[in-house]
This record gives C-alpha cells, structure tokens and sequence, in this order.
C-alpha cells in the first residue's frame, strides 16, 4: 500500500466519522455540537483536497480509491445517526435521512455482489453532488443544534409566555433570544430543504446505479 499526503488525508476522514459521534459522549452540549461541527467541516473539506491533490500530483492508488467512498459514506451514516439521536424524530427529517441511509446500504450491497464488475457502477458527477450536498446539509443542522441549545441556555426560567414577548418584541431581549431563535429556524429550515434535495439526488443516483447493475443480476 502507498502511503501519500492525499490517502493519509483520506484516513483521517475515516477516522473523523467515529470521532463525531464520540464527542457527544465526552463532552456537554454545546461544546460536544461545535467540536461535532467543527470536525465534520474540517473532514468534508479534506474530501475535496485529496481528490485535487491526488490529481494534481498523479497519485492516485488503489487505497485511496477504495477507502474514499467508504469514507464519504461512513461520514455521513454516523453523522445522521447522531443528528436523529438528538432530534425530536420529525418525520420531516426522518424520512430524507431513511432514504439516503436505504440507499447507501443498497449500492454498497449491489457492489460487494457485482464483485470484479463493479466497475460499472463509477461514481457520476451527479453522486458528487448527491454527496456535497448531504455534507453541507448536514453541517447545516449540526449548526442548527448549536443555536437550538444556546436558545434553551439563555431562556432557562423563562416561562412561555415571556420567552413569546420576548421574540415578539414586546420585551426587552436581554439575552440575545431573537437571533438564537432566529439562526435556529434558519439553520433548521435550510438544512431540511438541503436535505430533502440530497435524499432526491440519492434516489436519482441509486436508481441509475441499479440500471446499470440490471445486466449483471439476470439468471
């Protein structure tokens, strides 16, 4: 095996999937969500930067080939994982995540089977994007939790009524309620809807990689 600056990139993002959820087990919310962040961030970035450098410095190996999508996809199962642990289960949420996870689990199956052919199931451009887009949406609903916490902190006493004056201007917002509120429905809106998009994409590709797979499953 060939151990190069783009691989060892790749590994750390392997890594990086595990240690998201882990820092909902050592640490208390909100630091455990912005470590979450933070690192989820930082390793969805490196999977554009070994792509380019592997390129860039032709070296592309079969390592890097093959642990690249089992990252990418270990990233972004354990990511959903931890973020429907700490939701309330909407089914708004629920739902995308199942498909993507359904998905996943399909395709990884049809090419363990397909084996030494598996190569006609080449990542598409459209994957890329299918897979840009679960990761910006999930950093989007990790951020979402952040501002969900930091609003619960600051109303902690509050009964509902003053926390509705509060957001409704008719009380003075001495702990910054508005803008936590606000970047908690923002961040809680786009993430769903960038989600949603991804779970289309997801189906879109999974089918495509099924049509492709239809010649190598007929008796």
């Amino acid at each position: 095996m060939t151990w190069n600056i783009p691989n060892v990139l790749t590994v750390l993002r392997l890594l990086a999937a595990p240690a998201v959820a882990v820092m909902f087990l050592y640490f208390h919310r909100p630091w455990a969500d912005w470590f979450a962040l933070v690192l989820f961030v930082s390793a969805a970035v490196t999977d554009w930067f070994d792509g380019y450098l592997a390129r860039l410095w032709k070296q592309t190996t079969k390592l890097g080939t093959m642990l690249d999508p089992i990252a990418d996809k270990a990233m972004v199962v354990i990511a959903l994982a931890v973020i429907l642990g700490y939701s309330s289960m909407s089914p708004w949420l629920v739902l995308p995540a199942t498909m993507i996870l359904f998905r996943e689990v399909f395709v990884s199956g049809l090419r363990e089977y397909l084996g030494d052919t598996a190569g006609t199931l080449k990542v598409t451009k459209l994957a890329k994007w299918k897979t840009t887009l679960q990761m910006v949406a999930i950093a989007v609903l990790f951020a979402q939790g952040v501002f969900e916490h930091y609003f619960g902190m600051s109303s902690m006493g509050m009964d509902e009524a003053l926390v509705a004056d509060v957001l409704a201007g008719r009380e003075e917002d001495l702990m910054g309620l508005r803008w936590k509120f606000q970047g908690m429905v923002i961040a809680s809106h786009a993430g769903l809807w960038l989600l949603w998009i991804a779970a289309a994409l997801t189906l879109i590709t999974g089918f495509d990689y099924f049509r492709k797979a239809t010649p190598y499953l007929r008796d």
